[in-house]
């Protein structure tokens, strides 16, 4: 599977997610904060910091899996917001806390532009078998 070219025409693409890095124990990416990622009163949605968090260790898990047999899949987030942001850049870190062989726990750190903390969140990945076609 090619990232760059399989994001396009899904949430990853429609939100400008761009993963910028992928090692076994760091996954980073950045997301645009403008009008696709707002909320109605022009900040930050908190639903597009949780969909960069769950991207990146949905991201960092698959890197870690047999990708021709498995398959991860989100099965459970938490976020908190610190702060809010109106424009401009954010960038996620998702470093793994828990490498096993059916689930997979990331936390992820948004920060802005001057590395200040926007969103920390917590995510359980699911790694299960593909279904044979």
């Amino acid at each position: 599977m090619k990232i760059k070219e399989n994001m396009q025409e899904t949430m990853m693409g429609a939100l400008g997610i761009e993963i910028t890095d992928i090692t076994p124990d760091r996954v980073v990416g950045t997301m645009p904060v403008h009008n696709a990622t707002h909320q109605p009163f022009g900040m930050l949605h908190g639903g597009a910091s949780v969909a960069l968090a769950e991207t990146l260790a949905s991201m960092g898990t698959w890197n870690l899996i047999d990708q021709e047999t498995e398959a991860a899949f989100g099965l459970e987030i938490n976020a908190n917001h610190v702060r809010s942001k109106q424009d401009g850049i954010v960038t996620g870190v998702a470093t793994p806390l828990h490498k096993g062989r059916t689930t997979m726990i990331w936390e992820i750190k948004i920060t802005d532009e001057e590395d200040k903390l926007i969103c920390v969140s917590r995510c359980t990945v699911a790694v299960v078998k593909q279904r044979q076609k």
